[in-house]
């Protein structure tokens, strides 16, 4: 079911690379270099690889969250198990 309410994700038609600038601490900066060294890849490559798994993780949460609050709003709840079955799509891969 799609919600009108949620921003829509641009399709991508062309497969044509475009250049993103952004500012990033130092300490990120030489964790991306350090582990491109260490996987003999470029820089571009772990960004954009570290943030299509970000967003491919994100995205699907933050769609879910925004279409439970709307159903929260409408007076719909969740039963113990339902929440208990989302919140276990989600548990982060990142050690804690």
């Amino acid at each position: 079911m799609t919600d009108p309410t949620l921003p829509s994700v641009p399709s991508v038609t062309s497969t044509k690379d475009t250049q993103v600038s952004m500012r990033l601490p130092g300490e990120l900066k030489a964790r991306i270099e350090t582990y491109a060294v260490m996987t003999g890849r470029s820089k571009s490559h772990v960004a954009m690889e570290a943030l299509t798994d970000y967003l491919d993780w994100r995205l699907p949460q933050v769609v879910d969250l925004k279409q439970a609050i709307a159903a929260a709003d409408r007076g719909e709840f969740a039963s113990d198990g339902e929440v208990q079955a989302v919140l276990g799509r989600y548990a982060s891969p990142r050690p804690a």
